[in-house]
């Protein structure tokens, strides 16, 4: 009898588990489904000890620009067709799909977290925060990206990767500014020898 009850308790907590992870599941995509622009500064951290920091912009679908602080002339400009990284140092551009990024899964439109396309690799949540890892189950030589969002508000935090060198590189984003007008002029590559772009931030 006690067997019976034990195992009738364990199926009701797996039950209610799988219920409460498949809401927190829905809570992510709506997060960031519901994202239409972002704004903020960001700070990169890599497992190799290399560091940078600057700004970070994103328009969806698709759209990103993560303009690198000195000492790390880096720019990184997505306009929804290819992105391209550009080495000021250098002196050299590269033209990169956005298959081949794990991040770009946080530029989509339609994000579904459900198995098909996207699976849940590993699940934490605590009071103030939840984290997740994401994996694409078509594209094998992709890596997973982990995403962390504090709890009260809801607010995406910092994502995770690890690079074709086996490196993990850690982006934390701060001072986030959510759903303004951005100049489309930030997500159009322009040439470091033309001199740099000017833009005008909107409020």
């Amino acid at each position: 009898m006690k067997k019976w009850l034990i195992a009738a308790v364990l199926c009701l907590w797996s039950q209610s588990a799988h219920a409460q992870s498949a809401e927190n599941l829905r809570k992510i995509e709506t997060y960031l489904n519901n994202i239409r622009s972002l704004e903020a500064t960001f700070v990169q951290m890599s497992s190799n000890g290399g560091t940078a920091e600057g700004r970070l912009f994103i328009e969806k679908p698709n759209k990103i620009r993560m303009e690198y602080a000195s000492p790390t002339n880096v720019l990184i400009v997505g306009d929804g067709n290819y992105i391209v990284y550009n080495d000021t140092d250098l002196d050299q551009v590269t033209h990169i799909d956005y298959d081949d990024i794990p991040a770009t899964l946080i530029l989509a439109d339609d994000i579904k977290i459900d198995g098909k396309k996207i699976k849940v690799t590993d699940f934490y949540q605590d009071s103030g925060s939840t984290t997740i890892t994401l994996e694409y189950t078509e594209k094998g030589d992709l890596g997973p990206i982990t995403l962390v969002f504090s709890n009260n508000p809801m607010e995406l935090k910092q994502w995770k990767i690890v690079d074709p060198q086996s490196v993990e590189v850690t982006v934390s984003l701060y001072d986030t500014q959510k759903d303004k007008d951005l100049d489309e002029r930030l997500f159009k590559f322009k040439d470091s020898k033309a001199g740099p772009l000017n833009y005008k931030k909107r409020r």
